[in-house]
């Protein structure tokens, strides 16, 4: 902005007029002292100052501008149509004007010498501009370079300080610095610590990082010089970037001596062990085969003598005691206790039989159910049961050992329905993601959850953990038949079958058996995995 100070109106409007008709901002004062007044309050690149005011002459308000810090350096043009000798241009520019016009003046001469001024001050707050922003600049790269040897002293300090052989590398790969600890490797004359025959020398393991450009880590034996015993040392070689770009290498030997040493002996102790435990499995497997040997044996010689005693029992009730109630009543007491032993010997036998390894196939566990409902379809009828299946993915199972889980839970849940309610019965699967009762579901898991759903009597879930459990019965014997067995089987089978097996109820709301099977056997490392 341009101030004009003139005590003549005519003259302040007819400057401001020619310099606002070309793009310039203009204030005007009437006398030197309200020039002064708004010098203080506003900022101006030109002051035109008449020379010949009432109060303050012009010269007497230079003088006073230049005492100014803020508008010292504001340049000052002088207007005069009456002190036009050299006494007074001399005067003029001794109180700190920069040019003397005499009037009449020439507009376009006046507004060249604005138009100069404007592009000077322009130019002058550029170079301003760029010299604050120099000035900044000078000042971050001190203090980045007080912050980058605060940092190299830093890391200096903390490389002498840990219980570790540690150095920096430049970009390529030349040592900068090394710590105390690296001198009980190493001296000055031979820099590289001295490997084990065989061993990857240290240069060429820095070497490899710098090509590279990525971290290393190598397992060396270094020779310690007091002792002269090599020790096993972790060598890590770590870059540090900035922008992208690779300055330094950080490195370090751990001593894992000891821990190396120990983690031989543990290897050797776990060679021998594994050695001792496969002894041991030989002889356990050699030993369950005889106790299957003794199982069926015990078996067969136990269902001699009670097939004898059931056939005999039958012939006393139907030769000699008919009439007789109660030798009727004591001998179908015999009769049902020697069914009863049957079942169980029949049942611990089957149970014993698990033991023996898997021939696993694809099965259809549909078909299996279909000839299930066949053999029961007498007690359906008798229970009025309804039973629905979903269609149940190919699995690689035991098709045996199949029957034996299906017949058993289907049995179980139209042994234990209610008195006046027909059951129902529903199978439904699902693939779900992994091997997990709870698993979410997934077109492309490799698991098949499998639910038995029924409306019988239920059970409380607080007995969940004794109903898989062998010889364990949560119902009266006198009115639910069984030998407590049938659960442990299918227990067994299923665990056999790398799967899980739960179940989950409320007393008189009916139960949920829950199977979750691979659809393929998977070897039990890969399982972990």
């Amino acid at each position: 902005m341009v101030l004009i100070v003139d005590d003549r109106q005519e003259n302040l409007f007819s400057l401001q007029k020619l310099l606002e008709l070309h793009q310039f901002n203009v204030d005007t004062a009437n006398s030197g002292e309200e020039a002064l007044r708004k010098i203080l309050k506003n900022a101006y690149f030109l002051i035109i100052l008449d020379v010949q005011m009432p109060g303050m002459d012009g010269f007497e308000v230079a003088e006073a501008i230049s005492g100014y810090s803020k508008s010292k350096d504001v340049p000052i043009i002088f207007l005069s149509a009456v002190n036009t000798e050299k006494r007074f241009i001399t005067r003029g520019y001794a109180s700190g004007g920069i040019d003397y016009i005499t009037k009449p003046f020439d507009p376009d001469i006046l507004l060249l010498k604005v138009k100069t001024f404007y592009r000077l001050h322009e130019q002058t707050r550029e170079l301003n501009a760029i010299h604050k922003m120099l000035r900044e600049e000078i000042e971050i790269r001190k203090q980045v370079e007080q912050d980058l040897q605060q940092s190299v002293q830093e890391l200096k300090l903390i490389l002498e300080s840990i219980p570790l052989i540690a150095f920096t590398l430049d970009a390529s790969g030349a040592i900068e610095y090394v710590n105390r600890y690296w001198f009980r490797y190493s001296t000055i004359k031979e820099i590289m610590p001295h490997v084990f025959p065989g061993d990857t020398p240290v240069a060429d393991c820095i070497q490899k990082a710098v090509e590279t450009g990525e971290q290393q880590m190598v397992e060396l034996r270094i020779k310690h010089l007091e002792s002269g015993q090599y020790r096993f040392h972790l060598l890590s070689l770590t870059p540090v970037r900035k922008n992208g770009q690779i300055i330094k290498w950080v490195c370090m030997f751990a001593d894992i001596h000891e821990q190396r040493m120990a983690n031989q002996i543990l290897e050797q102790r776990v060679i021998e062990r594994t050695r001792e435990l496969q002894d041991a499995n030989r002889e356990l497997e050699a030993s369950n085969h005889e106790l299957q040997q003794f199982a069926y044996i015990a078996s067969h010689d136990l269902k001699e003598p009670l097939r004898k005693i059931q056939v005999f029992s039958h012939m006393i009730k139907e030769k000699f005691l008919k009439g007789q109630q109660e030798g009727l009543f004591h001998i179908d007491r015999v009769i049902r206790s020697s069914q009863r032993m049957n079942d169980l010997i029949t049942d611990v036998l089957g149970y014993s039989e698990l033991s023996v390894a898997n021939d696993f196939e694809i099965v259809y566990i549909n078909q299996v159910v279909d000839d299930i409902m066949a053999d029961m379809e007498l007690l359906i009828q008798e229970k009025k049961a309804t039973i629905k299946v979903d269609a149940i993915p190919g699995l690689e199972a035991n098709a045996g050992q199949m029957r034996q889980v299906f017949q058993n839970i289907l049995g179980n849940a139209l042994k234990f329905s209610k008195d006046d309610v027909p059951p129902e019965i529903c199978i439904v699967a699902e693939l779900v993601k992994d091997k997990s009762i709870d698993s979410p579901l997934s077109e492309q898991g490799r698991y098949c959850r499998i639910q038995i759903i029924d409306n019988g009597i239920g059970f409380d879930e607080a007995y969940l953990g004794r109903i898989f459990s062998i010889f364990q019965r949560l119902h009266n014997r006198e009115k639910y038949e069984g030998t407590g067995i049938g659960l442990a089987i299918v227990k067994k089978i299923i665990d056999k079958h790398n799967g899980l097996v739960t179940a989950r109820s409320t007393e008189g709301a009916g139960s949920t058996f829950i199977i979750v099977l691979p659809l393929r056997q998977l070897n039990p490392l890969k399982e972990l995995r």
